[in-house]
């Protein structure tokens, strides 16, 4: 090894004073070993037997032809027996103590030798431990003298393959993030005027939106080093260990600037100080301490490092972290709307083999509040329902029986219901579609309906949207209550009598009921104030909760009247509907049309 090297992977203060303690205790150890042999007296056997008659011998241990013993004064000898054969005699004639072992040939000498190699050897070991922390990168795990090292993964421009065209929807996200890509690509720009650009951007979203994905198109745009860590990382049984950390990184990322430094699920590190106690809190209140000196403390650095960190918790993080001149720039990663869904299906579906009959927007339409990930996971699903059925391309029907996977559960085919529990279920399902189709204008068009057993759900009702809703009325949220209450409207006109597969129907209507009441102000009884819950206590008096559950009792009654006038005026459209659904199991929206002589609802597109 050249001497520079060694240099290296033995200079700083830590590793010096390892070092030379592991030498003082070799050193220790070599001067104990070396007065122990000194400290035993090498005699002839004529001398042992001359000592023996004189009675000065205490006690022997015979190993073979060596001899071993101590004499009366305290003194350790050994000797190699001659042969004498009245040695054993000559011993109980002066009743000296003796002990007879197996002969160990070599090993004695073996064993000295071993306890003369072993502080070599240790300090080798500890040498070799400290190599390999040191050679390890700033992403390596290293030995135990690179646990306070940053643990975070370097990607080099040359392998970060995305940018913003890999990113699908998030059109606003990236608008947010473009003046950090225009900054690290040409810092002068922003600095000769003396303006400061961001040093830290927050993603915040709900998982499988995005956010890592938009991290890294951020530092391929600008086309620089890009350091990924997560805020578990930094936490260590060990107080002080974070802290290091946070410092290594940041001091790696400074040496390759402009640099990107990724944090994900900064809330495991940056959440409020004071919120508990105990070492591991100590340990993290240090880490995030450190955080904030890093990004904008009293000694402030010049380099063009911005850190990008991703979080679905941003109520619980410090407020040190999101003041300005740190976090201040907070980009929303949402779910994706309509259109961005189909932008994220196409790249998908690129991944697969697809048969002529898919319809990327149908698909989209209807997936509302899917995340990306979710697509993703949706497009795997009907491949591999595909794949099953040993096809040669994945259809439509494999697509809507993975939507049903992924949002209801699998299919129930060990469930057997009897004849009458069918039968229900076929009513309750006809009575939701058909009020859906009574009222048109109000609710979303109709889709498919089934009786087909999935998680818990005996049957379900589908509904697509034709385009996003960022608005709703009065008169569509009484239309979905309406539609929510058709299932146990059906099975009262017809078995005049009610069964527990309405529950979730009813949680929906008096969920949407109380919305309009405390939320939206659409109760005349109750006015325009609104009415919320504190941890599951009411901010109001009981006088104005019992207005408020008078008002949500009053808008379901009403609804459930104009449900049942809805169906008893079509009952034979429900008898038709119902028998349909026994016979097939599953009927879309253009066999329902034509079993009931409807015509068709024109379906609305996005105006591109």
């Amino acid at each position: 090894m050249s001497r520079k090297k060694f240099k290296k992977y033995t200079s700083g203060p830590r590793n010096l004073v390892i070092m030379a303690a592991l030498l003082a205790a070799s050193l220790l150890l070599l001067t104990k070993l070396t007065d122990l042999s000194q400290a035993i007296e090498k005699i002839t056997f004529s001398t042992f037997l001359d000592k023996v008659q004189a009675d000065e011998v205490k006690e022997v241990k015979i190993s073979g032809a060596g001899i071993a013993g101590e004499l009366k004064n305290g003194q350790q000898f050994e000797t190699v027996a001659g042969g004498y054969e009245k040695t054993w005699d000559l011993l109980r004639e002066h009743k000296v103590v003796f002990e007879v072992e197996p002969a160990n040939g070599k090993m004695g000498y073996l064993w000295y030798a071993f306890l003369l190699l072993f502080p070599l050897i240790a300090f080798a070991g500890a040498w070799f431990a400290m190599r390999q922390g040191k050679g390890g990168t700033s992403g390596g795990s290293g030995g135990i003298f690179s646990m306070g090292k940053s643990r975070a993964k370097v990607f080099m421009p040359s392998t970060i393959k995305e940018n913003f065209e890999s990113v699908a929807g998030a059109n606003e996200a990236k608008e947010e993030l473009k003046d950090v890509v225009d900054y690290l690509r040409n810092p002068k720009k922003y600095t000769r005027l003396g303006a400061t650009v961001s040093r830290g951007v927050l993603l915040v979203g709900e998982p499988g939106n995005g956010k890592t994905l938009l991290a890294r198109a951020v530092a391929g745009e600008a086309n620089c080093p890009f350091y990924s860590i997560s805020g578990s990382d930094f936490i260590e049984v060990f107080v002080g260990v974070g802290a290091s950390r946070v410092r290594d990184l940041f001091a790696e990322a400074r040496k390759t600037a402009p640099s990107i430094i990724f944090i994900d699920e900064i809330d495991a590190v940056g959440r409020h100080r004071g919120s508990g106690m105990g070492g591991g809190n100590d340990e993290r209140e240090q880490t995030l301490n450190q955080l904030l000196s890093e990004m904008d403390g009293f000694e402030t650095h010049k380099d063009p490092v911005i850190v990008i960190a991703a979080t679905n918790r941003v109520d619980v993080l410090d407020r040190a972290l999101l003041r300005p001149g740190r976090f201040d720039r907070t980009v929303t990663v949402p779910y994706p709307d309509l259109k961005s869904r189909e932008l994220i299906l196409a790249v998908h579906l690129k991944k697969i083999k697809l048969g002529d009959d898919i319809d990327a927007v149908k698909i989209a339409r209807g997936t509302p509040g899917f995340s990306g990930a979710d697509l993703a996971n949706l497009v795997n699903e009907a491949a591999i329902n595909a794949s099953k059925k040993e096809q040669d391309f994945t259809t439509m029907i494999d697509f809507e029986d993975a939507r049903d996977k992924v949002m209801l559960g699998k299919e129930s085919k060990s469930m057997s219901l009897t004849e009458e529990d069918r039968r229900i279920t076929a009513y309750h399902e006809a009575g939701h579609a058909l009020v859906s189709l009574m009222l048109p204008k109000e609710l979303d068009p109709l889709h498919k309906v089934t009786i087909v057993p999935r998680g818990s759900a005996l049957g379900v009702t589908h509904s697509l949207p034709e385009r996003e809703k960022y608005n709703t009325n009065k008169v569509e949220m009484l239309a979905k209550i309406v539609m929510s209450l058709g299932g146990r409207v059906a099975e009262e006109l017809v078995f005049n009598e009610v069964s527990t597969g309405a529950y979730s129907d009813f949680v929906n209507a008096t969920r949407i009921a109380r919305r309009m009441v405390c939320h939206y102000g659409m109760s005349d009884d109750v006015g325009l104030v609104i009415y919320e819950q504190d941890h599951g206590k009411y901010q109001y008096s009981e006088k104005m909760a019992e207005k408020i559950d008078s008002a949500v009792q009053g808008i379901i009654d009403s609804c459930h009247q104009r449900s049942r006038e809805l169906l008893s005026e079509n009952r034979s459209k429900l008898d038709a509907l119902a028998a349909a659904l026994l016979d097939k199991e599953t009927l879309y929206a253009s066999e329902i049309y034509e079993i009931l002589g409807i015509e068709p609802r024109q379906d609305l597109r996005l105006v591109k």
